[in-house]
């Protein structure tokens, strides 16, 4: 079976000879050590050193060279326009404040998944809100790539690897500045 052994971000260049492709919803996108398909249905296995959250466009290096590019899957987002870039900033810092995943799109309009909850909030703070079906590719954290810890977000891709949903209670390390007591155990 292929191994794919480094994740390289999209950010850094690479001319490796493209192998395949990879289409994963956002939730699936956060991955250490996981037999996958790829577009073609051709198994590998994804064995990362740690886990890390792929993006869209990020390629993954096989041991026998060449690499699988990862594509983000069409899936039920909320794509949200505001009436200014004040108005945008102010909104994603409340949908921020909640620890949900955003995606800033090129047009200056923010994109979640779908959740009735955040669409009530987003219209109740003036927002319009758009159901659509698209590729959802949300920002890094801050502490993304930073070394030391274990680097996570508290958004629901930190949950993908661990084996529990978001009400669960856990210690882990920490190297960052956190709103918790390093070592303390912490509720979502």
């Amino acid at each position: 079976m292929r191994r794919a052994f480094e994740h390289i971000p999209v950010s850094q260049s690479d001319t490796s000879e493209v192998r395949g492709t990879v289409t994963l919803a956002f939730a699936d996108r956060h991955r250490r050590r996981i037999r996958l398909f790829d577009d073609a249905g051709d198994a590998f296995l994804l064995d990362l050193a740690h886990a890390v959250r792929l993006g869209d466009g990020d390629r993954l290096r096989l041991v026998d060279g060449g690499v699988i590019v990862v594509r983000a899957a069409d899936e039920n987002v909320l794509t949200i326009t505001c009436s200014g870039p004040i108005a945008t900033a102010k909104m994603a810092w409340h949908i921020g404040n909640r620890h949900t995943p955003l995606q800033v799109l090129d047009d200056g309009r923010l994109r979640i998944i779908d959740d009735h909850v955040l669409r009530d909030m987003v219209i109740g703070l003036g927002g319009a809100v758009d159901a659509e079906i698209a590729p959802f590719d949300p920002l890094n954290g801050a502490y993304h790539g930073l070394g030391g810890g274990h680097g996570h977000s508290h958004g629901n891709d930190h949950f993908a690897d661990q084996g529990h949903g978001p009400d669960h209670d856990h210690d882990h390390d920490h190297s960052h500045p956190h709103a918790h007591a390093a070592g303390e155990p912490h509720d979502h």
